[in-house]
């Protein structure tokens, strides 16, 4: 517990870092959100408990974070809309990558089959649990 105490700082910086990386990766094609607020919320929870309230209690974010600590589950959604992303950053790659002269195949195979390899995980995941019927 103390090294915990002794490195808040950094618990506190790395949350910090991660949530204005997740919130970038909003906005810009091919940088992931989930996976920086995810860092951001287990890092938090390290260095700044007020921070993970935040995280918690946002209403996009929140239910997200819940379901990976839960359940280490994602909502389908998620996984379309990453399958998604991914799909479209190989086509700008596909397209783009030979208009250069220094193009060599690998370069454009390689980050095609680390996203591929990410959506097989990603499918690989659990969907989190239905909540309970409202009475």
């Amino acid at each position: 517990m103390q090294a915990r105490t002794r490195f808040r700082w950094a618990w506190w910086l790395l949350a910090y870092v991660s949530l204005g990386l997740g919130l970038v990766g909003v906005f810009v094609p091919g940088l992931p959100t989930t996976v920086f607020i995810l860092i951001a919320a287990w890092a938090a929870a390290r260095g700044s408990e007020r921070l993970r309230q935040r995280l918690l209690a946002h209403p996009h974010f929140g239910p997200a974070i819940v379901d990976w600590e839960l359940h280490g589950a994602v909502a389908r959604r998620g996984k379309w809309m990453a399958t998604a992303m991914m799909a479209v950053c190989a086509l700008v790659l596909l397209v783009v990558m030979p208009l250069f002269a220094a193009h060599r195949w690998w370069m454009t195979a390689l980050p095609i089959a680390c996203m591929a390899c990410v959506a097989a995980w990603l499918w690989a995941r659990p969907e989190p649990p239905a909540p309970p019927p409202q009475s």
